[in-house]
């Protein structure tokens, strides 16, 4: 099983929603009441024997992947192809070399120093990111079941639906590996 859930709320996501206008927040944390959905979505997920969380480098999804691993004693991962689609200021990331000060505790290595796309992605470019992430995880022999952490146009994408900040969408493994992603 693969539990993809979007990121709890972030600064961006609680002043867009009441102006429908870009705040110009890049790479926003979240809010307090992010803070509550991510604890949560925690015990939602823990319910579901989560053994890891994988997780966008952005701030929003690094947070919540943060209060959901502590809830549930599980290992985090970081991995940039299930960040969100460039279209926003939100969008705009924090450097890796910048992050790994910040975020000493999780593993950033390997992450890029701009890991985010700097032009705006269409939903085809999204596509071929969930693509590779299909072809990553066919391989992938980590312990199961997985959460993973993402965005808004990420899973809109891959579900065909948009997600609400801390909804979980459940997807079989097996059938998530083996589905091509409408372009």
């Amino acid at each position: 099983m693969i539990l993809f859930a979007r990121h709890a709320e972030s600064e961006w996501n609680a002043r867009f929603s009441r102006t429908r206008i870009d705040p110009g927040l890049p790479d926003p944390p979240l809010t307090a009441r992010g803070r509550r959905q991510a604890e949560e979505l925690a015990e939602r997920l823990a319910a579901c024997g989560i053994a890891r969380v994988l997780t966008s480098p952005y701030r929003r999804a690094l947070e919540t992947a943060r209060i959901v691993a502590a809830r549930l004693a599980v290992p985090v991962a970081v991995e940039p192809l299930v960040r969100e689609r460039f279209a926003f200021t939100c969008d705009i990331g924090t450097p890796a070399s910048r992050l790994r000060r910040e975020w000493p505790d999780l593993p950033l290595d390997g992450l890029a120093e701009v890991w985010w796309s700097t032009r705006v992605e269409s939903d085809a470019a999204v596509a071929r990111r969930i693509e590779a992430l299909r072809r990553r995880l066919a391989t992938d022999r980590g312990p199961r079941p997985l959460a993973v952490i993402s965005h808004w146009g990420f899973l809109r994408v891959l579900t065909g639906r948009p997600l609400d900040n801390a909804e979980i969408v459940r997807l079989d493994w097996r059938r998530f590996v083996e589905t091509e992603t409408p372009a």
